[in-house]
């Protein structure tokens, strides 16, 4: 099977963090960065890493772009060479392309170009770090929509020992444990007698209300 193939475009923090993480996941990534030191930085760990204008639309085709099954614009400071890379990437066949905005409306114009999937990493990294602030349980959280959310939760005391059929939580509170994380493994979709232990972490998604009321009535339970 063909591995997939990625393309960053901007090796600043949040595409050089990106970029890595798809190599370890075991993707090929061509790197792209106006920066010379910054390409000589990244070029040992890519698959390929070159200095180039990503809104050089001839360098973008000598470069195979089309060939790319997803394409990252992860240009953060600079609005316009955002906006004229994902043009290219779109107008020249990239089968996906994504985009990190730096404000709202930034994000509505790569919207309206027709970006598959536009990104707000800081935006949605202050959401995350609030939600675990008030919430001492919470270790992630992740937003599916406005009202719907997956979040990991660490199993206190007053869970410990209990099985799901008895917490009950899609009966009782409307929302769901999916996974388990316990000792480096991960139990997917467990059973109604499945143990909960103290410390273990519950990977649950519902409403974010219905979440809101399992934490506070279930798992902060004196």
């Amino acid at each position: 099977m063909k591995t997939q193939q990625f393309v960053v475009i901007g090796l600043g923090r949040f595409g050089s963090s990106l970029a890595l993480e798809l190599i370890d996941l075991g993707y090929e990534v061509l790197g792209i960065d106006k920066n010379e030191e910054v390409v000589s930085n990244m070029s040992e760990y890519l698959t390929h890493a070159v200095v180039a204008d990503a809104t050089d639309e001839e360098v973008l085709k000598s470069l195979g772009i089309r060939n790319f099954d997803c394409g990252i614009v992860a240009i953060g400071d600079d609005i316009q060479m955002s906006i004229l890379a994902a043009i290219l990437l779109k107008d020249l066949g990239v089968r996906t392309v994504v985009a990190k905005a730096i404000s709202i409306l930034h994000g509505r114009a790569l919207g309206k170009l027709g970006v598959d999937r536009v990104i707000f990493p800081e935006r949605d990294m202050g959401i995350r770090v609030a939600h675990q602030l008030v919430t001492p349980n919470l270790l992630d959280y992740i937003e599916l929509s406005k009202e719907y959310s997956i979040v990991e939760m660490t199993v206190p005391q007053t869970l410990d020992g209990k099985t799901l059929s008895e917490v009950n939580t899609r009966a009782k509170f409307g929302c769901s444990i999916v996974a388990l994380h316990r000792e480096g493994k991960v139990i997917v979709a467990p059973t109604a007698m499945d143990q909960l232990h103290a410390g273990d972490i519950m990977v649950i998604i519902g409403s974010n209300s219905n979440i809101d009321r399992f934490e506070s009535e279930a798992v902060n339970v004196n």
